[in-house]
């Protein structure tokens, strides 16, 4: 082991986009600016892009960078300081009182339009993404509320695909900030940073307003803040052991709390599961007169074929075949967020139940074919390749190391990993330890990041000395990386996978100059 010293249907309405470019934030910021927040609740929020074909051409990744305007930026950083002063989403109750007396006084703004309500372990985010972009695709106007975000606040909350403004972020909790005031001073605990987050996001969707939002829980189901939305279609996607002091230690028992999603009469697109996992979703399915629909059983990925750039699907969604459709994204789990995605629209729209007939194919294709993840196998360089993958617990890195095996023929690939220290991390490596042949150990800039050297005594006792590497500098191990993985020569085949967090995955990419 060695160190460096430091250094309404498919026809939906028209939809609408109000959404203007933001740049690319400066990586100080993140460092400047880490608060309390959990990082590894959901997968990378680095950025988004506008999907729907009628808005024009898609708007690329999205990070918002601070405002220019002087004034709105101090009105941001006011806001984003109260914000920070209340319980960070490390910190939690299971309840949902708070947060309901909340809508009460907003006067219910959640039930200004249907939704989608998306819980699991992995591939909430990515799948997210998918059923957004296949209702935009189908002109209908989307709110979209996810977590955590790299750099901006604002990334949580989106219209059309894309992060809100710094004005209107501000304006929303400008509005909604003496009910949330009149809430703190009726219940024994201030409401927190996440269940404030939520009821704006709730708002902002009912001000647009959307025809649709698509919600992705924070953790669990149940007593989560953003249950209080009854969502028509309830996805659920791969349940792991993640968050097992919080949710519990057999993938049945998380699954009883990410259950509690399930709602009278709703439809639950289920993708595979661990037995104990499904036989609790289908207990509550049924006592919640809920309709199902199985990976596997009602719809599933027919073929796929590694294609240039991602892969080629065959899909079967619960009303037909959908051949023909390309993904840029990589691996088999995003063949299955995909065909989850696709199932949960269907349903959405009705397909299955009210009639069975396929939506349009060529709509569909579209719509997958513009789907962007950051953060999930994403190439971010050449020569060397480097990729970045937000994976951060045994059951997504087992998915990444699969993809990466796959996708990619690297003759030597270096892994450069940074974790929180609440996590399976000797199950995390071991995942990876046939397809590093070095691994350089770091951390990230928030402060659940796992110590370096308790990091590398895992890594040693997983890769061996002689394949572990110590850099405690994020920039210094990307930079020990592409050295290392520059030694197999220009064109032998040597590739860089940065992984381990949602954060490190952020702040690598920011380091990267990914635009």
């Amino acid at each position: 082991m060695s160190e460096r010293p430091e250094n309404d249907g498919p026809e939906g309405p028209d939809g609408r986009n109000d959404r203007g470019p933001d740049p690319l934030a400066q990586f100080d910021e993140i460092v400047e600016e880490e608060t309390s927040r959990d990082p590894d609740l959901a997968v990378i929020e680095a950025g988004s892009r506008t999907l729907r074909t009628q808005a024009g051409p898609p708007q690329g990744d999205v990070i918002p960078a601070r405002p220019a305007d002087p004034e709105v930026d101090k009105a941001l950083r006011e806001v984003e300081a109260e914000l920070a002063g209340r319980w960070g989403e490390t910190r939690l109750e299971p309840s949902t009182v708070r947060i309901e007396a909340l809508m009460d006084v907003l006067g219910q703004p959640q039930r200004a339009y249907p939704a989608i309500h998306v819980t699991g372990t992995n591939g909430k985010t990515s799948t997210a993404r998918m059923i957004e972009a296949l209702l935009a695709t189908f002109e209908l106007r989307t709110g979209r509320y996810t977590s955590p975000h790299v750099q901006s606040v604002t990334e949580r909350i989106s219209l059309d695909g894309g992060p809100v403004s710094a004005e209107r972020f501000i304006e929303t909790y400008r509005d909604i900030q003496p009910y949330v005031e009149m809430v703190d001073a009726s219940q024994e605990h201030r409401l927190s940073f996440f269940e404030v987050l939520t009821g704006m996001a709730y708002a902002a969707f009912a001000d647009a307003p959307v025809d649709v939002a698509v919600v992705e829980v924070g953790m669990g189901g149940t007593w989560d803040a953003t249950n209080v939305i009854d969502g028509q279609v309830a996805v659920v996607t791969p349940i792991a052991l993640d968050h097992t002091d919080r949710l519990g230690d057999t993938p049945g028992t998380i699954a009883g709390e990410k259950a509690g999603i399930v709602k009278q009469g709703a439809t639950v697109v289920l993708a595979q599961q661990p037995v104990d996992a499904a036989q609790v979703m289908l207990k509550r399915a049924a006592e919640m007169d809920a309709t199902v629909a199985r990976e596997g059983m009602e719809f599933g990925v027919v073929s796929r074929e590694v294609a240039v750039g991602g892969q080629l699907l065959t899909l079967r969604g619960l009303g037909g075949e959908y051949p023909g459709v390309f993904l840029p994204l990589h691996g088999a789990h995003m063949a299955h967020n995909a065909v989850v995605a696709l199932a949960a629209v269907e349903a959405f729209f009705g397909v299955g139940s009210q009639h069975a007939r396929t939506l349009d194919l060529e709509t569909v294709r579209a719509a997958f074919a513009s789907v962007f993840s950051p953060g999930r196998l994403e190439v971010v360089r050449r020569s060397p390749t480097v990729i970045l993958d937000a994976a951060h617990n045994p059951s997504g890195a087992q998915a990444a190391a699969a993809a990466v095996g796959e996708a990619f023929g690297f003759s030597r690939l270096v892994g450069v990993v940074g974790t929180s220290g609440d996590k399976d991390v000797k199950g995390f490596l071991e995942a990876f330890e046939p397809i590093f042949a070095e691994v350089v150990v770091t951390r990230n800039s928030t402060h659940r990041a796992m110590d370096v050297d308790e990091l590398a005594a895992i890594a040693v006792e997983v890769f061996g000395e002689e394949r572990v590497q110590v850099e405690p500098r994020l920039d210094d191990a990307l930079e020990a990386a592409i050295t290392l993985a520059e030694e197999e020569s220009e064109f032998a085949g040597g590739g860089v996978l940065v992984t381990g967090s949602v954060i490190t995955v952020g702040e690598a990419r920011l380091l990267l100059g990914r635009a």
